[in-house]
């Protein structure tokens, strides 16, 4: 069996999107090395049939960002973004499925942002204006005082005729930024997301869905959003649209699922009372939806007025497509005893059609283990143990880690767990038992059990972490004087409240935590949401606030735990700050801490050389105050 290396993690292939041809023989799916050589990430668009009959093949050469491929209505070409001219500027190109080299369809700044094509043959695009001369005039001569609002570029709504290169710009839409677009399958009318602003923040305020008329240049109906962060598909008929989103503003209450008659006053929600959640769309006659339930994920077909379940153990699942008719449905799935590959066939019947990570076949994994048990209140809850290789609960007590997920709309589900920023196998193979527990706030259960945490994070869900943590202790799995805790966002947030609340812990893991939740609100990119979240904005009237009360470095003078800090310099959801913050808290109060800040990097930590380097901090900080083995053994 193949030891587990943090190469193994960082450099295995991924795939992260598919797209199923229109005849249903063909799945196109993009796929990368997880780590970026530099600071451009680099993937390919691959090829396979639908039955598995052949290998999956490259199609483009990878050594750029090719990437969202998707086929012309005709299944003549296949489309996709990339930035092989200028890195980090994606422009629109197609490939001929008869043979033959790809063409670059668009050119110029900032290049495109996503398209659709349409039937016909014009595909819709999404893009910000170019820079004028005079922005370029004063980004030269530093002429560049920058004033709120005022040098927006939003995105447009623009329609390509790809035989010609003419570009037209929709006048319908004004000065509103297009965050998404789906064109109806008879090309007569473009659904679109509408934002007041291009702030990331609107994927949690109020939208606007619009339907254009392409040809008359107009709107003809506009429908109230919850908020701006829907996912789009159409049923064959070209007068249904199936709608995933939140289903209030504020981010932080669950996803639902809409269906929309186009000459109806509004969208159904279909989901109010699903103990499950919708995560996926895909368009088809009658389009899919992947739920998550609990620790699976099911596929389901969308009705008018209900949902029919055509697909229960599929694995966990990280993206779905399907042809025209449903016929086909293509997915990309992990399993608890393999990495994600492209999945095809009937929905009901998928199989894996691409080999892209083989090297990790052979891999001595950590036994996955099941768990369920029930809050202090009552409420059932489940997460997953994973043990060290070769070793089972007889073999225990076990230093053991607990992992909280991000979100804190995530959760764990049963896969085999490779992600750097979740490294439950690497801390298995160092000899660590690793509890993923899924407390309330996360998804899976339905949109009550989401919004049980709205302004009260660290509250229930901080309980319902520490109940399964008692069971693992009173089973002899978990030795309660080796215990360590971390994660990352959400997760670490609930590292950093974690050691303010109890002293349990010998070593914490806060990667890119939140420790006050008043300055997310001023710094963070997704304010509404944070304050959500929070409690409170700091601008309601004096103090105290809620925020304070549910803010980790209020109990940073409790804090005795060892703390490993890492965050993206970055950052702009959760600003390096929060964790520079956290970090002077624990010199102030004289607790061991490391602050590491990797430059370059957003929110999730993507370049090679800072991931080898995060997880061998990630190990070895636990190792250094948490050991792995007893004199016993």
């Amino acid at each position: 069996m193949a030891t587990l290396t943090a190469e193994l993690l960082v450099d295995r292939v991924v795939p992260r999107e598919v797209a199923v041809s229109p005849d249903g023989r063909l799945v196109a799916f993009a796929a990368g090395p997880f780590a970026k050589r530099d600071e451009h990430p680099e993937s390919a668009v691959w090829l396979v049939p639908s039955d598995g009959s052949e290998p999956a093949r490259k199609v483009t050469a990878g050594a750029a960002e090719d990437k969202h491929p998707r086929w012309s209505r005709d299944g003549r070409w296949l489309f996709f973004l990339s930035d092989r001219r200028e890195r980090g500027e994606a422009q629109l190109h197609r490939l001929p499925l008869a043979g033959g080299e790809a063409e670059q369809l668009t050119e110029g700044k900032p290049g495109i942002a996503d398209f659709a094509p349409l039937a016909g043959g014009r595909v819709a695009l999404l893009s910000a204006d170019p820079p004028a001369e005079e922005d370029d005039r004063r980004e030269r001569e530093r002429d560049d005082a920058q004033v709120f609002g005022e040098e927006w570029k939003p995105q447009r709504l623009r329609l390509l005729d790809p035989e010609t290169g003419d570009v037209r710009t929709l006048a319908a839409t004004g000065d509103a930024h297009v965050a998404a677009v789906a064109p109806s399958p008879d090309g007569s009318a473009l659904a679109a997301v509408l934002w007041q602003t291009p702030e990331t923040d609107n994927f949690a305020r109020e939208a606007e869905l619009a339907l254009v008329d392409p040809d008359r240049d107009e709107v003809t109906r506009r429908w109230a959003l919850p908020s701006g962060g829907f996912e789009l598909a159409w049923f064959g008929d070209s007068r249904r649209l199936a709608l995933l989103g939140s289903v209030e503003a504020g981010g932080q209450v669950g996803y639902g699922l809409y269906v929309l008659d186009v000459d109806a006053s509004g969208p159904r929600l279909l989901t109010r009372e699903l103990p499950a959640c919708p995560v996926l769309l895909a368009e088809a006659d009658t389009p899919f939806v992947a739920l998550a339930r609990g620790l699976d994920t099911l596929v389901a077909q969308v009705g008018d007025a209900e949902l029919a379940v055509v697909a229960e153990d599929v694995g966990a699942v990280d993206a779905l497509a399907a042809s025209p008719d449903g016929s086909v449905v293509a997915a990309v799935v992990a399993t608890p005893e393999a990495p994600e590959d492209v999945w095809a066939g009937a929905a009901g019947d998928l199989r894996r059609v691409s080999d892209l990570a083989p090297e990790l076949r052979a891999l001595d994994r950590g036994r996955h283990e099941r768990l369920s048990w029930r809050a202090a209140d009552g409420l059932e809850l489940d997460g997953l143990l994973v043990l060290p290789p070769g070793r089972d609960r007889a073999d225990g007590p076990f230093a053991l880690f607990t992992m909280v997920h991000g979100g804190p709309y995530g959760r764990f589900d049963d896969r085999l767990d490779l992600h750097p920023l979740v490294p439950a196998q690497w801390l298995a193979h160092a000899g660590y038992a690793v509890y993923l527990p899924n407390p309330r706030g996360g998804m899976g259960h339905g949109l009550e059990f989401a919004a049980s945490v709205r302004g009260a994070v660290g509250v229930d869900d901080w309980q319902d972490v520490l109940s399964g943590l008692d069971v693992l202790v009173e089973a002899g799995v978990a030795d309660p004087e080796r215990l360590a805790i971390g994660g990352w966002s959400q997760g670490g947030f609930m590292t950093a409240w974690a050691v303010g609340q109890t002293d349990r812990f010998r070593a914490g893991v806060m990667g890119a935590g939140v420790s006050d939740w008043g300055m997310m609100v001023a710094e963070s990119d997704s304010p509404t949401f944070e304050g959500t979240l929070g409690g409170s904005t700091g601008w309601e009237g004096p103090g105290p606030h809620r925020h304070d009360e549910l803010s980790p470095i209020s109990y940073a003078a409790r804090v005795r735990t060892p703390v490993l800090i890492l965050h993206g310099e970055n950052d702009e959801r959760v600003p390096v700050s929060q964790g520079r913050f956290f970090a002077r808290a624990l010199r102030a109060h004289g607790v061991p801490f490391q602050l590491v800040v990797y430059p370059r990097e957003p929110h999730g930590i993507r370049e090679r050389n800072h991931l080898l380097d995060l997880l061998a901090r990630w190990r070895g900080w636990v190792e250094r105050w948490v050991p792995a083995q007893t004199e016993r053994g």
